[in-house]
């Protein structure tokens, strides 16, 4: 481990030329902590002392002073801060927010205001048997895997490539060190005991940014159920249907331990069962006089850095670097700007010139609305951001492969083309092929099967047919029905 954040670099070039100043959040993890004028989600800025304590003893990594990895390791850092924890997108100074979008495992790209709805969670993690959005809110999500993981550091293990299409590795790691208390797909209530182990977890990212090193399009893959394997090696070991009608909050902490009360249901049959994931909505009520809580990293106490002796979370521009390492040696490259900042930080180290870039919010909006005003607004605005009114949930399983979901739904209750997408897409585009021909068949040809049944028993129009005893779709029909709940199904009274 790094026994001083601070590293001399070697001599600078030798341009007559002023090398660009490089952005503060290149510089250090913690250079949004300080932004003056913003809005916090808790009515400050959040504590990430203990999780970067954590960091800089459970790191595998030591990248040098302004070193590309560790630019794109404080960027990340700085914007996983902005998205938890800043609720108006205005605030955010890490994207480019004419260009910024966010995807996952190849799925539809997500704006900004995407993520602030539904929180960084629920906008990562597709519904599965331990985790599902649809059945969590914002608060209720920090709950789940907060207090289960209290830190979950963060560090850039691998850079493929440099600006302006920056391809990096990752590593997530932390300790179970409370139980894992959520709701999956099916509206269960997952229970998994605290082993006290590591979990961790590595995935790919594929970021475009700008020329000042802000993202635009970033795209992540990663396996979204490692994380589960490791926090219930042995499979779940609690399943209780629940009642969706209930707080999501009081439904995590009922059971949490052994004082904890029956959950009591606070909603009537007749209202909304989906729960209400406007992160900003949260955000505006937490924010409310005398309606502030504490925010999930204030519960820890302040931790001080081995390596600088002040607050873990301070700003230290390079922080932790390894003073056994040369900063990276200039190389030639391109002419962008974005290239040119990060070879003067590279040559410049710890002593490059520090500078605050603002957010450039306005100045996309003011753009975006002259852009529309003379009918030459991009695409990449239009697909970024669902309309709020559309009626079609965007789906978690749209893909690059598979299309837009809602825009296929869409599509084929107006019969009009939505994005691109048709209801006669295969003849439009001159596709149409075998395999359109045979979904296009009658039911029979789509879904062959036996009528020995049918024949056997006859049934007029309309009537029933029974299926015998020992038939394969008796028994997966029982199978089926066996695991659905009383509060996913109401009517079934005496569970037949």
């Amino acid at each position: 481990m790094a026994a001083a954040d601070v590293q001399h670099p070697p001599t600078g070039p030798t341009s007559t030329e002023a090398a660009p100043g490089v952005p503060d959040y290149l510089a250090s993890p913690n250079a949004v902590f300080n932004d003056e004028g913003v809005k916090w989600r808790y009515g400050r800025a959040p504590d990430y002392s203990k999780t970067r304590k954590v960091w800089e003893e459970g790191k595998k990594m030591n990248h040098a002073a302004g070193s590309l990895p560790q630019l794109v390791e404080n960027l990340v850092k700085n914007w996983e801060v902005e998205a938890s924890f800043k609720p108006r997108l205005e605030d955010w100074r890490t994207i480019d927010h004419k260009n910024y979008s966010f995807a996952i495992n190849g799925g539809p790209p997500q704006s900004g205001e995407h993520m602030l709805r539904v929180g960084t969670y629920n906008a990562i993690i597709a519904p599965n048997e331990y985790y599902s959005p649809e059945n969590s809110d914002f608060a209720s999500s920090h709950k789940t895997f907060k207090r289960m993981m209290p830190t979950f550091a963060w560090e850039v293990t691998e850079v493929y490539s440099g600006p302006p299409q920056v391809a990096f590795k990752w590593r997530h790691w932390g300790v179970m060190k409370n139980d894992y208390v959520g709701f999956n797909d099916k509206g269960e209530k997952i229970v998994a005991k605290a082993h006290g182990g590591p979990i961790e977890i590595y995935g790919v990212t594929v970021a475009r940014v700008d020329d000042k090193v802000r993202l635009q399009d970033v795209d992540t893959w990663f396996d979204p159920l490692d994380m589960f394997r490791q926090i219930a090696p042995h499979g779940i070991v609690n399943k209780t249907p629940m009642n969706r009608k209930v707080d999501l909050e009081a439904a995590l902490d009922a059971g949490f331990n052994t004082s904890a009360q029956p959950v009591a249901v606070t909603q009537t049959l007749a209202e909304r069962t989906i729960p209400d994931n406007n992160g900003v909505k949260i955000a505006d009520q937490h924010n409310q006089p005398g309606n502030q809580s504490t925010a999930p990293e204030d519960t820890t106490r302040k931790q001080t850095s081995n390596s600088t002796g002040q607050p873990a979370d301070a700003f230290v521009p390079y922080q932790s670097t390894d003073t056994n390492k040369a900063a990276a040696e200039p190389t030639p490259s391109s002419s962008a700007p974005a290239s040119q900042l990060v070879e003067a930080a590279a040559t410049q180290g710890a002593q490059a010139e520090v500078e605050h870039p603002e957010s450039n919010f306005h100045d996309a909006r003011e753009q975006q609305a002259a852009e529309e005003d003379s009918g030459n607004a991009t695409d990449k605005s239009e697909q970024s951001q669902v309309p709020a009114s559309s009626g079609v949930t965007r789906s978690i399983y749209s893909s690059s492969v598979t299309g837009n979901v809602e825009d296929r739904i869409k599509s084929g209750q107006t019969g009009k083309p939505v994005n691109g997408t048709s209801p006669t897409e295969p003849t439009d585009t001159g596709t149409y092929d075998a395999i359109d021909k045979h979904l296009d068949g009658s039911a029979e040809q789509v879904h062959p099967h036996s009528h020995e049944t049918e024949d056997a028993v006859r049934p007029e129009a309309g009537e029933a047919i029974a299926v015998p005893a020992r038939a394969e779709e008796t028994r997966m029909t029982h199978e089926e029905m066996s695991t659905i709940s009383s509060s996913e199904c109401p009517f079934l009274m005496n569970r037949e």
